[in-house]
């Protein structure tokens, strides 16, 4: 029943969004389908979030203010699709670690068992920066509920390999909590035109 309600859920997530990023000016759009709110069209955007990330510190809207970032949802004891996204992630922050306009967001989604320790122990494993590459935890509820902003989704599933159900969505924010373009983060190839995306989301923050 499930995995029946998580087909269905991305069925009508990605049904609001478009996989045709570039509009004819050559900016990306805006993902998600617009309210009209007293005449004016207003655009989904990210929640307000407060998560600790692996160094303890807290991770809220206010870390990303002037820059854009890249959220993906995982857990450390991922048997399946995380290395895979792993190995792409890896492949985001070599290519933007000197960028300042770009941090990355994992969001872990075993919060009983991926504690600030082990998240420390894993970013530590990659030898990546805390300020450019966070690993968050928090509330149960708030992390697999905010999957949902970011057109992804994530939840406790006992049928399947390693306890959780997620997607593999790797989703570029902007400096407004609009979300901008996604990708597939287990195929190279998606992620190479994901990598494009975010290049032309930067040139546009920097005009």
């Amino acid at each position: 029943m499930k995995n029946l309600l998580y087909l269905v859920f991305c069925l009508i997530i990605l049904g609001a969004c478009t996989t045709s990023y570039t509009s004819s000016d050559g900016a990306l759009p805006i993902l998600g389908e617009p309210e009209l709110i007293d005449g004016e069209k207003v655009y989904h955007t990210i929640r307000d979030f407060t998560f600790m990330d692996q160094d303890s510190q807290l991770v809220n809207n206010t870390t990303f203010a002037g820059k854009a970032y890249v959220a993906d949802f995982f857990f450390i004891s991922c048997p399946t699709i995380c290395p895979k996204m792993k190995k792409q992630m890896l492949r985001l922050y070599d290519k933007y670690e000197e960028e300042e306009g770009l941090v990355l967001l994992s969001h872990s989604i075993d919060t009983k068992f991926d504690t600030i320790p082990r998240l420390k122990k894993y970013a530590t494993n990659l030898e990546v920066a805390t300020d450019k590459w966070h690993f968050v935890t928090g509330e149960k509820d708030d992390i697999h509920g905010i999957a949902e902003d970011y057109f992804s989704i994530a939840f406790e599933n006992s049928d399947v390999p390693g306890g959780y159900e997620h997607s593999g969505y790797f989703v570029l924010i902007d400096e407004n909590r609009h979300v901008r373009a996604y990708c597939n983060g287990t195929d190279p190839a998606s992620v190479d035109g994901f990598m494009k995306d975010i290049d032309r989301l930067l040139q546009e923050m920097e005009e």
